[in-house]
């Protein structure tokens, strides 16, 4: 199903892509990487704790809000093909503390399907236990989080960490959302075919 344009660009076609997040989120760290999976040709999903919807914000200011499409009582990992985790405080702080986002999370990982994650979200990968061993970027402020759950953090604008079970890209803020989001689709292509 994934490809690579003739001129070499790759393709998600037909690909399922989740999303998880909940109020709180950075919204141009939802719709940037939603937008690239979609341009690609994935259909993207939002999966949240609830079917209320998402209110997004734009740093400390409120901005949108996202309709639901799936619970994560209802959702299954089996449905999709990879998981993107958008950033903000609010929202990965919220989701690490539920225990069906976390398992969640955890489902994708142990399914060796690959993730994206930028700037807080990675709190919930930790929470998951699915960094040890992992080399990831992040938001300066987990950094300490990271290493003492056992990851290796470094300071760059994406990075893409195969040693373990799912693939992991990860970025460490809005501006490097042009890096992120054309490494998810890339990597996230080259997964499906290999």
């Amino acid at each position: 199903m994934s490809s690579t344009t003739p001129a070499g660009e790759p393709r998600l076609d037909g690909r399922r892509i989740a999303f998880l997040a909940t109020d709180g989120v950075e919204q141009v760290e939802l719709t940037e990487p939603w937008r690239a999976v979609r341009e690609s040709g994935a259909v993207p999903s939002l999966i949240s704790l609830d079917r209320e919807p998402v209110h997004a914000f734009d740093h400390l200011d409120r901005a949108g809000s996202f309709a639901v499409d799936d619970t994560v009582l209802n959702a299954h990992v089996d449905d999709y093909d990879a998981l993107v985790l958008p950033g903000g405080v609010a929202n990965p702080d919220r989701l690490r503390t539920d225990e069906q986002a976390v398992a969640f999370v955890r489902a994708f990982v142990d399914a060796g399907k690959p993730v994206a994650v930028i700037c807080h979200g990675p709190w919930t990968l930790l929470e998951a236990g699915a960094v040890r061993g992992r080399t990831l970027t992040s938001w300066p402020s987990l950094k300490t989080d990271l290493r003492n759950a056992g990851a290796h953090w470094v300071d760059q604008d994406v990075v893409v960490c195969e040693a373990g079970e799912a693939t992991i890209v990860s970025s460490r803020k809005p501006a490097d959302l042009p890096a992120f989001c054309e490494t998810l689709v890339e990597r996230f292509a080259e997964v499906f075919v290999g």
